[in-house]
């Protein structure tokens, strides 16, 4: 469980997330949704309490340094050491080279693990960036718009990766958003944001909403478990829509629907 009440010159909020949870953050620009991230990782100043699995990580005034709080933060930017190898970005952070070798396989880099960062493309460094936040195992995991420079189809591959190991390491997540796809096939929970107060939020643990309704095309189909679902592609984003077995057997590859995707 993670438990935030805090104060700054920009948030003002209180904010609970269980284990396991992978929350999404939106908000218009200037909402406070990286200065959470920031502040959460102890990169910015706030009053208030954070506490993470019964640990403290800020009470009243009193901060835990950063390098003592178990976080994992992918930025825009990478943040990744240019001048080193794949693997050697993850085992300067943990050196368990056969988790490393695991996370890079899961993500399809480990044939790469020997090539520098800066050789790599854009989508490659963002699962480097990925791996390298989970190497840590770190009790919160923390992500800055992680996908917004991508292409739509890289975005959607990469959106399946992150839930993936999101799932299987049983990380709680925090995403910061503005693509409705990310939100709508990754989050369990949305949260919106404006000055720096919660306005809204709300479970997704179905499907995405109801209204009002969009044409979207048909550009993939998945089952597993009795769980069926559409790939939808609305306005060049892709979404994950949950559908009934009867609707999932009625439509194919490149017919169209009308979906909901209003999330408030």
């Amino acid at each position: 469980m993670v438990e935030i009440k805090i104060k700054n010159s920009i948030l003002d909020l209180e904010l609970s997330i269980k284990k396991g949870e992978l929350i999404a953050i939106t908000g218009d620009s200037g909402s406070g949704k990286t200065t959470l991230l920031r502040v959460l990782a102890g990169l910015e100043n706030a009053s208030g309490n954070i506490v993470v699995q019964g640990n403290s990580w800020l009470k009243n005034n009193s901060s835990l340094p950063v390098q003592k709080r178990s976080i994992g933060f992918v930025m825009q930017d990478y943040a990744l050491f240019e001048n080193m190898s794949v693997i050697k970005n993850l085992l300067f952070v943990n050196n368990d080279y056969n988790l490393a070798k695991r996370l890079l396989k899961s993500v399809d880099l480990w044939d790469l693990k020997s090539r520098n960062i800066a050789s790599l493309s854009g989508g490659q460094k963002q699962r480097v960036a990925l791996t390298r936040a989970i190497i840590k195992k770190p009790k919160l995991l923390l992500l800055d718009e992680p996908l917004s420079a991508l292409h739509p189809s890289l975005r959607y591959t990469l959106q399946k990766e992150i839930l993936q190991l999101h799932k299987e390491f049983n990380l709680t997540t925090i995403l910061v958003t503005h693509d409705i796809s990310e939100v709508a096939a990754m989050a369990n929970r949305v949260i919106n944001l404006k000055d720096g107060k919660i306005i809204s939020q709300k479970s997704l643990e179905n499907s995405i909403n109801e209204q009002p309704l969009i044409l979207a095309q048909i550009v993939d189909k998945t089952s597993n478990s009795n769980k069926y679902q559409f790939i939808v592609s609305v306005a060049g984003s892709t979404i994950a829509i949950a559908v009934e077995k009867s609707k999932f057997n009625s439509y194919n590859v490149g017919d169209f629907i009308e979906v909901g995707v209003s999330l408030w």
